[in-house]
């Protein structure tokens, strides 16, 4: 363990088996950090309310602020919660909040991320594994972001929207709709504009998962029908598979609606 000497850490947070803190951080209250993480200089992790559960492995960079309370209106020093995965990479000044009682009380995120600078996940979203946010984009409130998903520089999200498993959000995209599994997004406002093929054939997926899932992905992106209309046709015309019922689930489940 390595802790600096003028690292501020109270007595009531917990730190696992070779844990690096640099100069001048500040590790607050009801804070477990797990086996192996490295905390750079500057960052504060935890607050008088809130609690933080950090995973193992996790490099925390300089600046960063994790587990700070939500930017609610509505938060009245609830003791809810920030669960932090394993290796994942937080980098300079992301913020990372916890959730609210009114949503649930929890905000989640994965294992393997990327979170580049000036990333902001607030409270009560819930992120999955092996997800890349780039620089300075924003995540609103109660978001959804499933495994997978890589999202650009500088995109602006909206409360509740999802994003579902091998998206790709462009960079410069504002999201107000919930983006379709494997699908590439772009815009202001953002619509799916094709398959993430690319995306599939580094992800490990099969050559006819990718042409079933190709045809599904153009029938809701260049048909003029509802998305009724597109689930009854990628119904009728590809192949069922666990990914195709996946996207139709997803679409069918929306509430914010599809962006397309």
């Amino acid at each position: 363990m390595s802790i600096h000497a003028t690292a501020l850490i109270d007595k009531t947070v917990e730190l696992g088996r070779n844990v690096e803190v640099g100069p001048y951080s500040i590790l607050r209250g009801q804070t477990r950090i797990g086996d192996n993480c490295r905390i750079g200089s500057h960052v504060v992790i935890g607050s008088d309310y809130g609690i933080v559960e950090l995973g193992q492995d996790n490099v925390i960079h300089s600046g960063a602020v994790v587990g700070g309370p939500p930017q609610d209106l509505t938060y009245k020093n609830e003791a809810t919660k920030l669960e932090v995965g394993d290796r994942n990479q937080i980098r300079e000044f992301v913020t990372l909040n916890c959730g609210t009682k009114k949503g649930g009380g929890v905000t989640r995120i994965g294992s393997d991320g990327l979170f580049m600078a000036y990333v902001h996940v607030a409270h009560d979203c819930q992120v999955g594994n092996h997800v890349v946010i780039a620089n300075t984009s924003q995540l609103a409130g109660h978001v959804l972001v499933e495994d997978h998903v890589k999202i650009g520089g500088v995109c602006r999200i909206n409360q509740f929207v999802r994003f579902g498993k091998h998206a790709f959000i462009a960079g410069d995209a504002s999201i107000n709709k919930d983006i379709i599994p494997f699908c590439i997004a772009q815009g202001n406002y953002a619509v799916a504009r094709a398959a993430n093929t690319v995306g599939l054939e580094r992800g490990g997926f099969a050559a006819n998962d990718i042409e079933g899932i190709y045809k599904a992905i153009r029938i809701v992106t260049k048909g003029g029908g509802t998305i009724d209309n597109a689930i009854e046709e990628i119904r009728a015309s590809v192949p069922s598979s666990e990914h195709i019922e996946y996207l139709i689930n997803f679409m069918k489940s929306s509430e914010r609606g599809i962006a397309r």
